[in-house]
């Protein structure tokens, strides 16, 4: 299973992939990318283009709640969708807040039921019993290799093998006839609790009417994403600061691949 987040790294890693099978992917191979409904417009259409200029097949897939005899609200599931009716507000991510408990940087659910497990119930659905996860993490990031916990998947992450740099994967799409176009720090899920003060505060700047939904969510369950200031507080701050003056070296060195920061 070829993990694709929507960012240019494991963009990248999927066109190496390819390159080494001629452009025709064995048929034991699936690409997926789990969409929360927070990825930016144009993280949606990067995926596309990778379907359309490189003659890939990628499952897009989202969390969704299946009916249950024994539990009235049903139980996790997925369901498969396509560019044109993939969710664009959050509806799959409101579908997980409103039988769980806000995520937060201790506690990543989100990740794990809306990406990890939304992929898993997809392969267990189509009869796969054992199978590797491969997944796009460079070198220069390697701190975030991690192995599987469930025993019927491996983890492989052939770009820190291979000592891949952000450089390398920068410098291969500068020739490219199709790119990325999202403001830099907004992707994968535009408000994600693990990036820094500065890109949401930048992304409160930018996009506010997309921070508002992280905002809106707090005010309903009466708690936070993160410990140290709430969605709202960060947006007025923003709001009475003005021109504030952004960290901007650390906000594009962060995320200039719209690589999920998680």
């Amino acid at each position: 299973m070829i993990s694709v987040s929507g960012g240019r790294t494991s963009a990248f890693m999927l066109y190496e992939i390819l390159c080494r099978y001629d452009g025709d992917l064995p048929s034991n191979c699936e690409v997926l990318f789990a969409n929360t409904g927070r990825e930016m417009d144009g993280t949606l259409d990067f995926v596309r283009d990778l379907e359309v200029h490189w003659n890939v097949p990628i499952v897009w897939l989202e969390y969704d709640r299946a009916p249950h005899e024994k539990r009235k609200n049903g139980t996790a599931s997925f369901k498969r969708v396509v560019w044109s009716d993939a969710s664009r507000n959050g509806e799959p991510f409101d579908k997980y807040l409103s039988f769980n408990m806000l995520p937060n940087v201790f506690r990543r659910g989100c990740t794990q039921e809306l990406k990890v497990k939304t992929m898993r119930r997809y392969l267990l659905s189509i009869g796969w019993k054992q199978w590797a996860n491969i997944i796009g993490i460079r070198a220069d990031e390697a701190r975030r290799v991690k192995a599987s916990k469930d025993k019927r998947t491996e983890n492989l992450f052939p770009l820190v093998h291979a000592g891949v740099s952000q450089r390398d994967v920068m410098d291969f799409w500068k020739d490219k006839s199709f790119d990325l176009k999202i403001t830099p720090g907004s992707g994968n899920c535009d408000g994600c609790f693990l990036k820094s003060e500065a890109t949401l505060a930048a992304m409160w700047r930018e996009h506010p009417d997309r921070m508002e939904w992280w905002a809106a969510w707090e005010k309903k369950t009466a708690n936070t994403f993160n410990d140290s200031r709430t969605y709202k507080e960060l947006g007025d701050f923003v709001d009475k600061q003005g021109d504030w003056i952004f960290d901007n070296e650390a906000f594009l060195c962060q995320a200039d691949d719209g690589e999920c920061t998680g």
